[in-house]
């Protein structure tokens, strides 16, 4: 399921404290919450969701999956044709199976993946394809631990040594933008897509339908929307429909 065969636009539900939250430029306590996970993810399935983003933000920062409750009940509640990918503390391969085996299509991994690389190849080998590395950008270098390390490498040849050991996807979010609604970056975007055959779903600052025309235009085999779905900038539906226009 890593591949995208069309273009899709996917909800992040990403959670803290059991709630859904949108950080704002990745700065945890920045957070404005809007309820419970599960009603969520059936909101934006009835909305035409394909896909959705699932992350763990108090296990981004703490290092362990803190919040596998709230998540397995969205898993649980999900219609089988509905993919599902998650990130946020997982910090092992064994981890990561056992969260594929669940019923998850796909899982995100950043730090782990900058820290251990070869984790990639490791889950690739038992499950090929399903392994998405994220790989969040501030200021133009790849930071890891809840956005608040510096790792000096560069978005696009770290995209490339990641599909070199397996990744099925790159997820890559520029956090500069996150979660702001002032739009996005779209060279920063088109570097990482141009540098790797892997789909490349892009996150961070979508505010407008435009933007996410512009992520398709520049690429991207998907774009991850939080804050502007939640705040009502325009509708999941609306968006879908505007990107499969062209």
């Amino acid at each position: 399921m890593s591949d995208f065969p069309e273009f899709e636009v996917i909800p992040a539900v990403d959670v803290q404290d059991g709630e859904v939250v949108q950080l704002v430029g990745g700065e945890r306590g920045t957070g404005k919450r809007y309820g419970d996970p599960v009603e969520a993810a059936e909101r934006w399935i009835a909305g035409g969701a394909r896909t959705l983003h699932l992350v763990d933000l108090d296990g981004a920062f703490e290092g362990e999956r803190v919040n596998a409750d709230a998540i397995e009940a969205v898993v649980r509640s999900v219609p089988d044709e509905i993919g599902l990918q998650l990130g946020g503390g997982i910090r092992a391969a064994e981890g990561a199976r056992e969260l594929l085996d669940i019923g998850l299509d796909r899982v995100i991994l950043g730090t782990a993946a900058v820290e251990t690389p070869e984790i990639v190849a490791e889950i690739d080998e038992t499950h090929p394809g399903s392994v998405v590395v994220s790989l969040d950008a501030k200021d133009g270098e790849v930071v890891v631990s809840g956005w608040t390390e510096g790792t000096g490498l560069d978005p696009a040849e770290a995209a490339v040594r990641y599909e070199e050991l397996g990744a099925g996807a790159v997820l890559f979010t520029n956090v500069d933008v996150e979660g702001q609604l002032e739009g996005i970056n779209r060279e920063a975007v088109e570097s990482v897509v141009d540098a790797v055959d892997i789909p490349v779903i892009a996150s961070g600052g979508v505010a407008t339908i435009d933007d996410v025309v512009a992520l398709k235009e520049a690429g991207a085999g998907a774009v991850v929307v939080g804050t502007a779905l939640y705040e009502g900038a325009f509708a999941l539906r609306e968006a879908q429909d505007a990107a499969d226009a062209i």
